[in-house]
């Protein structure tokens, strides 16, 4: 009941932000972004929902190869589970609400919570590093072309991002490889943590902590075994990342402007964009994505097409999949009940 109110909670939220937004960009140049929608060529709306189904499609290929049980889990299913957890992952704070739900979800096809987690933070590991080359890639063109020169503190913000991603990336190495340094330094913290009373049962917390690193190092010892799907997991998920990166540049084609964005501008500002969204605790980075998106990609169009562009990307990338995977989710359900109710 408490997780239903949740998401009525969060759904309200996202509303209101939605209404704010979409007041914020209309008003701006409110002829301008009409005209851009009013004389859309859905030919590329339509490539660029495509581009995003097959950055998803991705995701799941990696889900699939890393459960690698085939008589437990099809690739039908891995689709069905990204699309679901672009719902769950929408509607809370920081994406939070996905990966317990994916665990869940694997639990059902019969891999026991365990596996469930090592394959979640295996997953989470391709991701990480992905983002961070991503990341790597986008801040250095950027240091040499200067793109953003009058948006300064958004861009060390996402310098900062970059550097949060990174830190991120070379600590779950660190786990990966150094097993009782790890446990030392968490004995420490926990200490400390309960002499100033942030930690009130010290046991309890640490066996918690043992436990989670426990996993992550079964997740790394699986890597390091299956060095093909190592690679694989990571190249899928710069492709996805690439395709997810690339869809402006399309709805920008679709408004009849091939010269204002290139390939690499419109993939260096996406990645910008993205993290700044990392910072913003409301379900789907909801304001701070979109304002992002303005400040960013208004280096390169109009404020006219920049509102229309960020509408259609907006919809296409967050509040389509999130329906449709609340909607793939309440089938799910019921016929997971009607089952129930036959046997």
């Amino acid at each position: 009941m408490e997780f239903i109110k949740n998401i009525r909670k969060n759904t309200y939220i996202i509303l209101i932000v939605t209404i704010l937004v979409l007041v914020l960009s209309l008003k701006e140049d409110f002829t301008s972004t009409i005209h851009a929608l009013r004389h859309i060529d859905y030919t590329f709306i339509i490539l660029a929902f495509f581009i995003f189904v097959f950055s998803l499609f991705l995701k799941a290929v990696v889900s699939y190869d890393t459960v690698n049980d085939r008589k437990k889990y099809s690739l039908k299913e891995a689709m069905k589970h990204i699309l679901i957890v672009q719902f769950f992952n929408g509607i809370t704070p920081f994406s939070t609400g996905g990966q317990p739900m994916e665990v869940y979800m694997l639990k059902e096809h019969g891999i026991n919570a365990s596996k469930g987690t090592n394959i979640i933070i295996q997953n989470f590991i391709f991701y990480q590093i992905a983002l961070v080359l991503f990341g790597i890639f986008a801040v250095t063109y950027n240091a040499f072309f200067h793109l953003f020169p009058e948006i300064s503190f958004l861009r060390n913000l996402v310098v900062l991002g970059f550097f949060i991603n990174t830190f991120v990336a070379v600590l779950l190495l660190f786990i990966a490889f150094a097993k009782k340094t790890n446990r030392f330094f968490i004995e420490k913290m926990i200490q400390i943590c309960y002499r100033i009373k942030l930690v009130k049962d010290k046991k309890k917390t640490q066996e918690k902590w043992e436990r989670r690193i426990l996993e992550f190092h079964e997740s790394t010892k699986l890597l390091k075994s299956r060095k093909g799907l190592f690679i694989r997991g990571i190249l899928a998920n710069l492709i996805s990342l690439a395709c997810f990166y690339s869809i402006p540049l399309f709805i920008v084609y679709s408004m009849h402007d091939f010269t204002s964005l290139n390939f690499i501008n419109t993939i260096v500002s996406s990645a910008y964009v993205l993290i700044i969204g990392s910072f913003v605790p409301i379900p789907g980075a909801s304001g701070g994505i979109e304002y992002g998106f303005l400040c960013f990609f208004h280096s390169f169009l109009s404020s006219g097409v920049t509102s229309a562009v960020l509408l259609v990307w907006r919809f296409i990338t967050y509040y389509l999949p999130m329906i449709v995977g609340a909607i793939v989710f309440n089938i799910d359900e019921r016929s997971k009940n009607n089952e129930n109710r036959d046997f």
